[in-house]
C-alpha cells in the first residue's frame, strides 16, 4: 500500500472510498501499537497526495457515517484517536496554505453537508465526538495564527445549526461543546492576548534606554516576582489543563447569534437558551465575566445541558482578570487595554 501510495496521482471518489475502507479495517484488526503507528504514517502520507484534502476528508467522513455504528466499545477508542488524528492533519492541511479563505470555505461547507445537517445521516456518537475535539485540535495548530475573525468563520456553521437544528441532542452538544468552551476559555484567552502585546511592546523599545533602565527594571522586577509567584503556577496548572486556547471578539459572536437567534424560523426552545448564551458574551465583551460556578441569567437545572455541564477550570477564583476590574472590550483589538493589567 505505501508504493501505491507515494506513487500515486490523485485518486477518483470511489478509489478513496475503497482506501478509506481498507485503512479502516487496517486498524480494526491491528492492536499492537507499533503498526498502528505505521497505520497513522500512512494516514499522513495519504494527506500529501495531489488528491484534494477535502475530497480526502469528505470521503473519510462517508466512511465514518457508514462503519461507525458496527464498531464495538473494546475498539472505540482507536477510532476516536483516528478521527482526532484525521482532524489534526486537516486543519494541518489548512494551516499550510495559510488558512486561504476559499479552502476554509469548502472545508466548512463539506463538514455543514456531512455532519451537520440533517440530511447527513450522520450518527449520534459520531458528531458528539467530532464537537468534543473540534475547538481543541483548531487551537493546537493554528491558535498562534488564527485571529478572532478567522475563529468566527471556523465556527459558522455550529453557530447556523444551533438556530435552526430541531435535534435538541445536537443543540445541547454545541451549546456545550462550542458555546461554553469559548466562554469558559475567555480569561485564559485574554491573559495569552495580553502576554503577546507586552512581548511586542518590549520588542519596540530602544537598546540603550533597556540599557539605561536596566538596574531600576530589575528592581521592580523583583517586587512583582514576589506578586506574581501564584500567578506563574496557576499557568503551569493551565497550561496542564487546556492547553493553547482561541482568540473571540464576544461582542461580534453575540451579534452573530442574535441576528440567527431572531428569525422565525428559529424554534422558541432554541432562541431562549440561545439568548442565554448572548447574554453571557455581551457581559464578556465588557469585561464582566460569569460567575466561578454559573452565572446567576443562567438556569442550572437538570434538563439544561447547556451550562449545566460546563467543566470546571482551574483558575477561576482569585484570577486577576476576574476580580471585577479592567478588561479588554474587543480581544480583536489591541489598543483598548484596561489600566487594571
Amino acid at each position: 500500500m505505501m508504493s501505491f501510495l507515494l506513487f500515486a496521482d490523485g485518486f477518483t471518489g470511489d478509489e478513496l472510498l475503497k482506501l478509506w475502507k481498507g485503512l479502516f479495517y487496517c486498524l480494526w484488526m491491528q492492536d499492537k501499537p507499533l503498526l498502528q503507528v505505521y497505520i497513522y504514517f500512512l494516514l499522513i502520507l495519504f494527506f500529501g497526495l495531489k488528491t484534494s484534502t477535502i475530497s480526502v476528508y469528505t470521503h473519510f467522513l462517508l466512511t465514518f457515517k457508514r462503519e461507525w455504528t458496527g464498531i464495538d466499545r473494546l475498539r472505540m477508542d482507536k477510532f476516536f484517536q483516528l478521527v482526532r488524528f484525521v482532524f489534526r492533519q486537516t486543519f494541518e492541511a489548512l494551516k499550510r496554505k495559510n488558512w486561504e479563505s476559499s479552502a476554509v470555505s469548502k472545508f466548512l461547507e463539506m463538514l455543514t453537508a456531512q455532519l451537520l445537517q440533517s440530511s447527513s445521516e450522520a450518527p449520534c456518537g459520531l458528531q458528539l465526538h467530532i464537537l468534543d475535539l473540534y475547538l481543541t485540535e483548531l487551537a493546537t495548530v493554528g491558535s498562534a495564527e488564527l485571529t478572532a475573525d478567522q475563529n468566527l468563520t471556523f465556527i459558522d456553521p455550529f453557530c447556523k445549526t444551533a438556530a435552526k437544528t430541531k435535534n435538541q441532542t445536537l443543540f445541547s452538544a454545541i451549546c456545550r461543546s462550542i458555546f461554553s468552551t469559548i466562554i469558559d476559555q475567555a480569561p485564559f484567552a485574554i491573559e495569552d492576548l495580553m502576554k503577546e502585546v507586552k512581548a511586542a511592546e518590549a520588542s519596540e523599545e530602544d537598546e540603550t534606554q533597556i540599557k539605561a533602565g536596566k538596574s531600576s527594571e530589575e528592581e521592580e522586577e523583583e517586587d512583582d516576582d514576589d506578586d506574581d509567584d501564584h500567578l506563574e503556577e496557576d499557568t503551569e496548572l493551565l497550561s496542564d489543563d487546556i492547553g493553547p486556547v482561541l482568540q473571540f471578539d464576544y461582542a461580534a459572536l453575540a451579534d452573530k447569534l442574535f441576528e440567527l437567534a431572531r428569525r422565525n424560523s428559529t424554534p422558541g426552545q432554541n432562541r431562549q437558551r440561545l439568548y442565554k448564551v448572548i447574554k453571557v458574551l455581551r457581559d464578556l465583551s465588557e469585561g464582566v465575566f460569569p460567575e466561578s460556578e454559573y452565572p446567576e441569567e443562567v438556569s442550572t437545572d437538570e434538563d439544561d445541558e447547556m451550562f449545566g455541564s460546563r467543566r470546571r477550570m482551574k483558575r477561576g477564583r482569585g484570577h486577576p482578570l476576574m476580580m471585577g476590574g479592567g478588561f479588554i472590550r474587543n480581544p480583536l483589538h489591541h489598543y483598548a487595554l484596561s489600566s487594571a493589567m
